[in-house]
């Protein structure tokens, strides 16, 4: 497992990395390597030593720290030594493991040994045109990062959307900065795209970039770095991929965590007439080594490991029968990916039609929390997880519940579902299931024509919680066959009163009582779709005042349509039939609407469908 920092709530502990791990100081960090003449001290003044030997690593020869506590320990696989030693080290250069080090080489200056150079990590800064806060290199919007999968071949491309959020918090002249890495790892293309000057739409596609640059077919990643953020250093998007022909194949993956994780969960097996390839992209200029990778069906504890390397910011197709042949649906499957991979992606094949979901990281920080089996009645039913239950007559929806922290042993779990009237329709206790399950439930029984159910804790059985209550969805077309599925996590929603962080707002501290979703518009071929829920923990307002604001590709209004939804309710929205043909033919192909309401917090689930029977869906995303 690679030793870094990737998600800490101290401050900069994820800027850190971020900072490391940018292709452009891979690039800076070989130059600077270079130029090490032997021996080589590294200092550490900020503990960091760890991350960088394991992103970069070279064989430094002495370690030296500042802190007397710190003496001894082992970080690079170096003991650290008291700074104090270093004049006597012998060293020829001095590496300070520093940002900004001006004044800690000043410090340091009369303790370099004779004729020592220093340099710092410094020379690994990124341009400064790149830099959203100049004047603090590690603030954490200089690194406003996050990566896509992105392919162009075989019959499928991808198309990334979304909105330029940061208008809305001040940012004046956002732009993209882009670099597209081929299957091995290769640089395609590095370029930058503007964005609007107001909260407008923008989109990347796969099919643009190929004709821009002359490219032949790739799969691969593309590395997105927001430059001019203000209020957000989270990159959002929508990823679509469809058939480049509008053929079968379509499905939509949504994005926000650009955080290496030691494991991923929520990884189905394959059923008997499916094929389940993991899309395996490293995020780093470092190659996997072979034997890091691994798949093991959840709670079995007897991983297989990939017997291949795999090369910096390279992209790897894996079939999980390879490594799994006896595994099948609906058995899960957990990724042990040692930090190497940004949330990956996995791709399910069946009957000539393709479809593409994500994985989840799973913590390996949580322990059960006492609190949650009893919470007090002002938060009625506490952590929630809803899904929606599309139209019967068409679709079948199944869900799976999927462990997402190491140390969730036991699922305490009940099921309940609505109508979109909000009307509780059943309900089913789930049991305490044991963290190697295999349950996975269709919904038909419940003789909902369509609506949605959320999942709660029960602990009638027993059994502990976290918060961190994680499911699948799988949705399939009756007639078609096509399928999508989609993946996520329980919150509180819609109460007055607070327990820790819930329910969490889009900005500022709980409770969270209002909604902004992006949701993108179709085209000639594929109408986009959402589904809202009203979830609430405990009752609160008996309607939603939501509006649907249509907005054009520079941020620009040009319609609102008004929607009521009855608390523990839902409903299914499509723009075109919600808006004029002559505002959504002004909103153009990098339009939006946005599902604003300031009375509750609604979730929701967004998608696309198509006249070949093809359909996707992932949960949406606010801002």
């Amino acid at each position: 497992m690679l030793h870094i920092q990737t998600f800490d709530a101290r401050a900069g502990g994820n800027v850190l990395y971020k900072a490391l791990a940018h292709p452009l100081a891979a690039e800076a960090i070989e130059r600077l390597y270079a130029r090490l003449d032997g021996p080589v001290a590294l200092y550490d003044p900020d503990g960091i030593a760890d991350a960088l030997a394991a992103l970069y690593p070279r064989p430094f020869d002495c370690l030296f720290v500042h802190d007397v506590a710190l003496v001894g320990q082992h970080r690079a696989g170096l003991a650290a030594r008291p700074l104090t030693a270093l004049p006597a080290s012998g060293a020829r250069t001095v590496l300070v493991a520093a940002f900004d080090a001006a004044r800690i080489v000043a410090r340091i200056a009369p303790l370099l040994p004779a004729g020592a150079a220093v340099l710092t990590l410094d020379e690994a800064r990124l341009p400064g045109h790149l830099l959203s806060v100049p004047g603090r290199y590690l603030d954490k919007l200089n690194f406003a990062t996050n990566f896509a999968f992105f392919r162009d071949a075989d019959g499928l491309s991808t198309r990334l959307v979304s909105a330029n959020y940061w208008a809305g918090y001040g940012a004046r002249h956002m732009r993209l900065w882009l670099r597209l890495f081929d299957a091995g790892g290769k640089a395609l293309a590095t370029w930058e795209q503007d964005l609007p000057a107001g909260p407008g739409g923008f989109a990347i596609d796969s099919r643009d970039a190929r004709r821009r640059f002359g490219l032949d077919a790739f799969t691969g990643q593309l590395f997105i770095h927001a430059v001019g953020a203000t209020g957000h250093d989270v990159v959002k998007y929508a990823l679509d991929t469809y058939a480049s022909d509008n053929g079968a194949s379509l499905s939509c993956t949504h994005d926000a965590n650009a955080w290496p994780s030691d494991r991923f969960a929520g990884l189905p097996a394959p059923r008997a007439d499916e094929r389940v390839v993991l899309w395996l992209q490293n995020s780093h200029a470092a190659p996997i080594p072979v034997g890091t990778i691994a798949l093991d069906r959840m709670g079995a504890g007897q991983p297989v490991a990939l017997d291949r390397p795999v090369g910096p910011f390279a992209t790897v197709a894996l079939d999980v029968a390879d490594l799994l042949p006896d595994v099948r649906w609906p058995a899960q499957i957990e990724l042990r990916a040692g930090r190497h991979v940004v949330r990956p992606r996995y791709e399910v094949t069946r009957a000539g039609r393709v479809r593409i979901a994500h994985v989840n990281v799973e913590r390996d920080n949580l322990r059960a929390d006492p609190g949650i089996p009893a919470l007090p009645e002002a938060l009625g039913r506490g952590y929630l997880l809803p899904f929606p239950i599309l139209p019967r007559v068409r679709f079948r929806t199944v869900f799976q519940p999927t462990p997402m922290a190491t140390t969730q042993t036991t699922l305490p779990l009940r099921l309940e579902v609505f109508d979109t009237d909000g009307t509780r329709r059943g309900e089913r206790f789930l049991g305490c299931l044991p963290r190697d399950h295999s349950l996975a439930m269709d919904l038909d029984g419940f003789d909902v024509e369509q609506g949605h159910a959320e999942l709660v804790y029960d602990f009638r059985d027993g059994g502990e919680a976290d918060g961190w209550m994680h499911a699948l969805f799988r949705y399939e077309d009756r007639v078609s066959g096509h399928g999508a599925e989609s993946s996520f996590g329980a919150h509180i929603f819609n109460t007055a009163m607070t327990y820790r962080d819930e329910p969490q707002s889009y900005s500022g501290p709980p409770p969270g009582l209002s909604t902004r979703l992006f949701l993108r518009l179709g085209d000639a071929w594929r109408r986009s779709f959402a589904v809202l829920i009203y979830p609430a923990s405990a009752p609160w307002q008996r309607q939603s005042a939501t509006a649907l604001q249509l907005h054009d590709g520079s941020g620009r209004m040009l319609a609102e349509h008004p929607v009521r939804i009855a608390c523990s309710g839902s409903v299914m929205i499509w723009p075109h039939q919600l808006f004029a043909s002559a505002d959504l033919a002004a909103a153009g192909a990098e339009g939006y609407v946005l599902v604003r309401d300031t009375t509750c917090r609604l979730f929701g689930y967004h998608g696309l469908m198509d006249e070949a029977g093809g359909f996707s869906l992932d949960h949406m995303f606010g801002f």
